[in-house]
């Protein structure tokens, strides 16, 4: 009975002062919205890519060229390995066929082409991609309008191409785009497919800021420099993946002539182990977000023992009447860590419910289409309110009930 009565005397003292409970709440607020609204953000994000990557398959792996620029690993500079070349790339193809495989050939010719049609163009911020007969299909991008390359148009490499969502709209607008004819790199290519629009991962277009042409055509794009290739395999069972991929090291090892012993001139990365990269920078990012929400509460516990002070001094006359007609010192304690208490929770919901917009407007402008409420965050951010209140409210607390009831009564 007497916990109920010192949350209702509680509450009486914070309606007392209403000022001060919103500037003390809005504190709290303050940190429980740092801490939950940057891990709202980073579970809203890693689900959409997560979900991103699952529409992948799980049986899918990336061979790729090493990174063109030297780096250094314990002060020795780390050898360097040339690109993968369009013979090396077909060869392979060729020779992979096992597991009822799928294999696609791509290349980024270049990332900030500018694309023409009549008085419109784009920002020069346009990714060209070459690709083959089953870049679209590998990569699990659909067609909304018009149809993917021909078999033919891949072999002679036409001047076709398929547009992104964003591009088709920057160009077209409300215009039907098939048959149109636009001019990139100096070139003219016919439209004969818009893709859906499909968003990314971290924002910068993704696909739907990007142009396929046929990998034929595309390669004839650049005369000043090499062109790296990559190659995305599908096995029909991802159970045999490990095999699969056992087997392509071996056929691209032969083809790069790497010597027995030796590590591969390539890398091999499955869209599982994509995720788990993920997951660990996720894991990092978590780690950053409650560093700074800890930070941010310290400060807000530190302005609540403040206020809480201030709070036992402008009472200490309440403070040695109720002592005076027979309140404990035990009594005094509960009475303002119960005050306390119920100003950080007052915060904490309103941090919780502004943290969780936040977060999740945080994600959205990412271009995440997940909505998410971290029930486990909420919870722990509510928890967290309440160890906040006790520490902050207890040294005050304590003070309020040692102070001398007669003392306190001549206090002016």
């Amino acid at each position: 009975m007497n916990y109920l009565e010192n949350l209702k005397e509680g509450v009486r003292a914070i309606q007392g002062n209403m000022l001060r409970t919103i500037l003390t709440a809005s504190i709290i607020a303050i940190g429980i919205m740092a801490l939950v609204g940057i891990l709202t953000a980073v579970d809203a994000i890693q689900a959409s890519v997560n979900s991103n990557l699952s529409s992948l398959g799980a049986n899918n792996f990336d061979i790729e060229s090493f990174q063109p620029w030297r780096r250094a690993r314990r002060g020795m500079e780390e050898k360097t390995f040339p690109p993968i070349k369009y013979e090396e790339a077909i060869y392979f193809k060729e020779r992979f066929n096992s597991y009822n495989s799928v294999t696609s050939l791509y290349s980024t010719i270049s990332g900030n082409a500018e694309l023409k049609y009549k008085s419109k163009k784009t920002n020069p911020n346009t990714n060209i991609i070459g690709g083959d007969a089953n870049f679209l299909q590998i990569k699990s991008y659909n067609i909304k309008r018009g149809r993917n390359f021909s078999i033919t148009e891949i072999e002679k490499g036409a001047n076709v191409t398929i547009l992104g969502d964003e591009i088709a709209s920057t160009l077209f607008n409300k215009e039907y785009p098939i048959g149109k004819t636009i001019s990139a790199s100096g070139n003219h290519y016919k439209v004969v497919g818009v893709l859906e629009k499909s968003g990314s991962l971290m924002g910068g277009g993704g696909a739907d800021r990007m142009i396929v042409l046929p990998l034929t055509a595309a390669r004839t794009l650049v005369t000043n420099r090499s062109v790296t290739y990559d190659i995305t395999s599908s096995v029909k069972n991802p159970l045999e993946m490990n095999d699969a991929i056992a087997e392509a090291t071996g056929i691209m090892r032969q083809i790069r002539h790497d010597r027995p012993g030796k590590n591969e001139s390539f890398k091999i990365s499955k869209s599982d182990s994509m995720s788990a990269s993920l997951d660990e920078v996720a894991g990092f990012l978590r780690i950053g977000g409650f560093l700074v929400g800890f930070i941010t509460l310290l400060g807000a516990s530190i302005g609540l023992m403040n206020i809480m002070l201030v709070s036992v001094t402008e009472r200490t006359r309440e403070i040695g009447i109720r002592k005076a007609l027979g309140a404990t010192p035990k009594r005094i304690r509960q009475q303002f860590l119960a005050e306390a208490i119920i100003i950080c929770q007052l915060g904490g919901l309103t941090g919780v419910i502004l943290g969780v917009l936040f977060g999740n407007g945080v994600a959205k402008l990412l271009n995440s289409n997940n909505f998410i409420i971290p029930w486990g965050w909420t919870i722990f951010g509510l928890v967290t309110c309440i160890f906040v209140g006790l520490i902050s409210g207890y040294y005050p607390a304590y003070k309020a009930s040692k102070l001398d009831p007669i003392e306190a009564l001549r206090f002016e």
